[in-house]
């Protein structure tokens, strides 16, 4: 392979700007095509962000033909499975951004193309490069809890509802769930170390979005903008989910991991309407745990960091195909999550707990 790396982009809009922004830091990154189904937006594209060399195509199959090691799926959701899954079998390695898909047989059928083309498919969940997400791992990994049997995750917006193509149905699949939920069910499973679910009992309202006191385009908003759910996972764990885009409430409570040995509660960081979910980093660690019988509280410095944690995930993408290394944030792992996502809205709909079946794929941790 050529000490550079050949880069496409599959869609045109604010993500695959940042992912453009992310391969330009690097200098063995080319970004030779960009695709978008709308005719010219991708020229428009490659002009707005100087990419010279770039050529534009209304049909990523076009772009699929070119001589290119590595892709970015920046599509709207409903595109990431079909977009992903002909990139693969084209040859290309895939970074698709979040949610990994709309439902879980497409995500199964994702990760079965990785297989076969012995090709890289990573998710982009960049909270992942917090050194603070990665410590909190690490608590959890270490044993330090004990037994965990019981974790809440999740957050809420006072108000932060998006628009466009976040709040339609046949673009978006889902609503907050998607869009801000996946992230709070990273970080939980990731810790855990991506336990599988078995069963799922959820609600779903959208409350705010439908209502044009809330929301400018409350008639054309189709999604959930909150969601609650329990999870039954494997190893006797159980994971309350609960995720909201507006609501009138300050907070829909911290992240906490339960264990037989001790608790660790995290809260995040920022502050005003749009704050209060895992989108973000970590404003506080807590351990709680008993020395010679005193109940005691340990709080964990939270690191101070200049990480441009999204051009992380960018560029562990890249060392990755240079490298030979698998996925850094593989879709093995991420059908879980999606397969929670596809859970909790079958659940809702059937107004019933519902059964979480998946193929055995190698989870890497």
């Amino acid at each position: 392979m050529s000490n550079t790396i050949n880069i496409g982009i599959i869609g045109s809009g604010g993500i695959a700007a940042a992912h453009v922004r992310a391969y330009k830091e690097m200098p063995d990154v080319k970004i030779v095509a960009v695709a978008d189904v709308i005719p010219g937006k991708a020229d428009q594209f490659i002009e707005q962000l100087d990419l010279k060399d770039a050529k534009g195509f209304d049909d990523h199959l076009e772009l699929l033909k070119m001589d290119i090691d590595g892709v970015s799926v920046c599509t709207p959701n409903v595109a990431h499975h079909n977009t992903s899954i002909d990139s693969l079998y084209a040859g290309k390695h895939v970074l698709v951004e979040k949610p990994m898909a709309v439902t879980l047989d497409q995500a199964i059928e994702m990760v079965e193309a990785s297989h076969k083309t012995s090709k890289i498919l990573s998710v982009g969940f960049q909270p992942r490069y917090d050194p603070n997400m990665q410590a909190v791992k690490e608590i959890v990994q270490s044993g330090q809890l004990g037994n965990v049997y019981y974790v809440q995750t999740g957050g809420g917006r006072r108000r932060g509802m998006p628009g466009g193509t976040f709040i339609n149905k046949s673009l978006a699949g889902a609503g907050a769930m998607a869009d801000i939920g996946c992230y709070s069910l990273d970080l939980a499973l990731n810790a855990l170390g991506y336990p599988r679910p078995l069963t799922v009992s959820a609600y779903t309202s959208n409350h705010f979005g439908t209502n044009p006191i809330y929301h400018r385009e409350a008639d054309k908003f189709e999604v959930e903008d909150f969601g609650v759910a329990m999870i039954r996972l494997e190893g006797g764990i159980v994971l309350n989910f609960k995720i909201s885009w507006a609501m009138h409430m300050d907070s829909l409570g911290p992240t906490l991991f339960l264990g037989s040995d001790a608790g660790l509660k995290l809260t995040p960081a920022g502050s005003g309407p749009w704050s209060g979910v895992w989108d973000g980093g970590i404003g506080s660690i807590n351990l709680f745990h008993d020395i010679k019988g005193h109940h005691v509280e340990t709080s964990i410095p939270v690191q101070e960091h200049k990480l441009n944690i999204f051009y992380e995930k960018v560029r562990d993408f890249v060392v990755s195909i240079k490298e030979g290394k698998p996925a850094p944030i593989p879709g093995d792992q991420i059908v879980i999550n999606q397969a929670i996502i596809d859970g909790i809205l079958r659940s809702s709909e059937q107004g019933s707990e519902v059964n979480i079946s998946i193929p055995e794929f190698s989870i890497s941790s």
